[in-house]
């Protein structure tokens, strides 16, 4: 079984009483506190403003890939990804062409996450085309390949009905072998699940219960068979299903602080806990676990999930 391992994800740049140009001061200081807790990722939000569930949209939101190039130069260990970036927002050639950068940069800790993209109101107010569910998909799906046609060879070609690209050069080559691991986002049992079996190295699902995960788990198996690709090459990560503080009123406080949508599939409790309740998590097969930075905002927080990861080995 791969060494389990844990993210920070940023998806809040709200630091109350801090200007504009110390927000991202912030964000190092949480992606290095995660660096010295033994965090092996380290992520942001691909949105241009604040989501619901997390805040409200004029709350602070810095774009995210120029956040990852910047951590790349802060940061020594941690690999570094959107989750997720949105098909909708660039161009996938482009995109590949910024996290080769980024993986360049970076010394080989890109990681590379791409989803359908969901938030309409954003769209609308940026001006990005929204368009059904089936294209978007459809474009997910054709947007990968190409990316990972320029992530392992210097020069390739696609048609598809949403993009293509006539022998495009791709120089410098990723520093990873293959280029940057590809993270698929979203747990949709019709296609998003047969794009991930496709292109992904890995899935990331939120918590759903042991019965619901179990499900998708049958479901990538068996899409990933049918094309013959073996199913262990596809890493399964998901945010966290625990809540974690120094004690067990501080872990509650932060649950009750989270959405009420949220809370019904998430345990709160001490690092010792936690532990326990990842351990049929870990059984299962997940390896990878993502804590949000609008709970776990400072260091001490940052380094009590670090408490975690040692208890479950990694």
């Amino acid at each position: 079984m791969t060494t389990p391992w844990f993210g920070l994800h940023c998806p809040s740049y709200t630091h109350p009483g801090t200007s504009s140009a110390d927000l991202f001061a912030q964000t190092v200081e949480q992606a290095q506190a995660a660096e010295a807790a033994g965090f092996g990722l380290v992520t942001v939000m691909d949105h241009l403003n604040q989501i619901p569930g997390i805040g409200v949209p004029t709350e602070p939101m810095l774009e995210g890939w120029s956040v990852l190039a910047a951590l790349a130069r802060e940061t020594k260990t941690v690999r570094l990804s959107t989750l997720v970036s949105g098909v909708t927002y660039r161009n996938p050639a482009l995109l590949a062409k910024t996290a080769t950068t980024l993986d360049v940069i970076s010394g080989g800790r890109a990681v590379f996450g791409l989803g359908a993209a969901w938030y309409e109101a954003e769209h609308h107010a940026f001006g990005f085309d929204f368009p059904p569910i089936k294209e978007r998909m459809d474009r997910l799906d054709e947007a990968l390949t190409i990316v990972r046609g320029m992530f392992t060879l210097e020069r390739s070609s696609f048609e598809g009905a949403h993009y293509r690209t006539v022998d495009v050069i791709n120089i410098p080559r990723p520093v990873q072998p293959g280029g940057p691991r590809i993270l698929v986002g979203g747990g949709g049992e019709q296609r998003t699940l047969r794009i991930a079996a496709k292109h992904a190295d890995l899935a990331h699902w939120f918590p759903l219960g042991m019965e619901a995960l179990n499900r998708k788990t049958d479901l990538l198996r068996s899409y990933a068979e049918e094309i013959g690709r073996d199913p262990a090459a596809i890493e399964r990560t998901m945010a966290a299903p625990v809540v974690v503080g120094e004690d067990e009123a501080s872990a509650r406080a932060l649950l009750d602080a989270m959405a009420p949508d949220r809370r019904p599939f998430l345990f709160a409790g001490t690092p010792e806990q936690a532990a326990n309740e990842l351990r049929p998590y870990l059984d299962a097969g997940f390896t990878g676990f993502t804590f949000n930075n609008n709970l776990y905002r400072t260091p001490a927080q940052i380094a009590t999930l670090g408490q975690l990861l040692r208890l479950i080995g990694g």
